[in-house]
């Protein structure tokens, strides 16, 4: 029930009136169907920033009019809107409609986490994603507003992507050590599409997908959603620990294994090139096949990362994922997939059935930015300012967490993982911050069992924001290891 309305303090309309008006509206209109349950009393006099008795005042004249009604175990719901008031036949309920769908919702913390990060009054100490002062926005306005290539063409592209992108992309690959035509390269709107894709074209419901423990894929239901079942792997310092990866495999007949081995999601492990020939030696042995999700890769603040997996990788096992959602804007929506070029052509027909390509802007952008040096530029300046950041929130853990929690250095990507080392009672502790207006992003969206770390990034806030932010959670911190549990 997110929206970007508000009262207006200085309207006539008494207060009450206006959420009473606004409410009704939303009822009325079918936005919100019959069975739609309400927010608390409480809730909803913090979301309008009136005092409760407002609230409840609004909610008797809706009651009164017969629009919603209290019911044991469900709480305030709508009763009637437009349709069931006015027809003689019940309106169909959306709910359950809504509720029956294939696609699983996601947790009910991770749709906070979603709705506040759209809302621009929180302090946001764990988003996975650049600062919008550290993305070149104006000069991608001059790369739109300036020459166009011959290349481009505002119609679709073909299958796989604008081939003169994919070409680029080919040139760009060679310097990571891997060797890819363009033909077995497919442009997909982010690397979340790409994980889509792969789910509906490429696996069985009922598989097991082997993941790092923590996970970022364990924050998005994009394989449960397609009747998979999801199984960590337990990582140490150097990433995914290997040894029980065969075992494991003949146990839950595993389909493929998805790592994040630069700058992982959310624990920040740079996984060695020793432990890459490991994994990758143990995937081939078990015909195992792999996802490297290598979306932080460029982002290396200290030293390069060792080649990726897919560098090493001489029997087509490895597909990898790249994208320009964390080095040059979320919003450009493009990414892209290496591997043998029949899959690349399956994963392609899907796509063609799901969205018919992805943005030609955003690929002629991309493709400009890649091929003119533009793109290695901004992540020069882009690596200086992310390890500034780094050190900064390194110094504030230093001065203020040191009894607090445990935390490593990490050489590059966006995450710090921060492990508490008293016990808290977390899902408290990200409600007390919300309702401070500080986002935090609890270990519990990686790992379900998680109780015990936050992920903490220093790409997003600003310096100031990051050490306010920081010094009151620490407060946070330590009012609640005081609790018993």
């Amino acid at each position: 029930m997110s929206d970007e309305w508000s009262l207006n303090p200085s309207s006539p309309v008494p207060l009450h009136r206006q959420i009473y008006d606004y409410m009704k509206r939303r009822i009325m209109n079918g936005e919100w169907p019959v069975g739609t349950r309400l927010p608390t009393q409480r809730d909803l006099a913090a979301k309008f920033q009136v005092n409760r008795s407002t609230v409840v005042y609004a909610l008797g004249e809706l009651s009164a009019d017969g629009l919603i009604a209290a019911r044991v175990g469900q709480g305030t719901v709508v009763a009637n809107n437009t349709w069931s008031l006015l027809a003689a036949s019940p309106p169909p309920d959306w709910n359950r409609y809504v509720t029956s769908g294939l696609h699983q919702p996601n947790l009910q913390m991770i749709q906070q986490i979603n709705r506040a990060e759209a809302n621009p009054g929180f302090l946001r100490l764990g988003t996975g994603e650049l600062s919008p002062e550290l993305l070149p926005t104006d000069q991608m306005k001059q790369v739109f507003s300036g020459s166009m290539s011959s290349r481009f063409s505002l119609g679709y592209s073909e299958p796989k992507g604008s081939l003169y992108l994919r070409e680029i992309i080919s040139a760009y690959l060679q310097t990571k050590g891997i060797d890819a035509s363009p033909a077995s390269i497919l442009i997909v709107s982010g690397a979340l599409q790409g994980l889509q894709l792969i789910s509906l074209g490429l696996l069985h419901a009922g598989s097991t997908i082997f993941v790092e423990n923590p996970s970022y894929l364990n924050s998005v239901q994009v394989f449960q959603s397609a009747g998979m079942q999801v199984h960590g792997i337990p990582m140490d310092r150097q990433g995914i620990q290997t040894e029980s990866i065969g075992r494991l495999k003949r146990q839950h007949n595993a389909a493929l294994l998805y790592t994040i081995p630069s700058f992982h999601n959310p624990t920040g492990v740079l996984m060695p090139s020793e432990r890459r020939g490991e994994l990758l030696q143990t995937c081939i042995q078990e015909r195992l096949p792999v996802i490297e999700d290598d979306v932080y890769g460029d982002l290396w603040l200290d030293d390069p990362p060792p080649p990726p997996l897919k560098a090493g990788d001489r029997q087509g096992l490895v597909l990898y994922m790249g994208s320009m959602s964390k080095t040059l804007g979320p919003g450009l929506r493009i990414g892209w997939i290496v591997g043998p070029e029949p899959v690349m052509e399956r994963l392609a027909d899907i796509k063609m059935q799901t969205d018919y390509g992805s943005s030609s802007l955003s690929q002629h952008a991309v493709a400009e930015w890649l091929s003119s040096g533009l793109y290695e530029q901004h992540l020069h300046r882009t690596r200086a300012a992310l390890t500034s950041r780094r050190d900064s929130m390194l110094a504030i853990l230093s001065k203020h967490y040191q009894e607090l929690a445990e935390w490593s250095i990490p050489q590059g990507g966006f995450y710090i993982w921060l492990r508490l080392v008293q016990p808290v009672a977390m899902r408290l502790l990200f409600e007390q911050a919300l309702t401070e207006g500080i986002l935090l992003n609890p270990g519990a969206v990686y790992d379900r069992q998680d109780q015990q770390h936050l992920r903490l990034s220093y790409a997003y806030a600003s310096l100031d924001e990051l050490e306010r932010g920081l010094l009151r959670l620490a407060a946070l911190i330590r009012l609640n290891s005081c609790r018993e549990f």
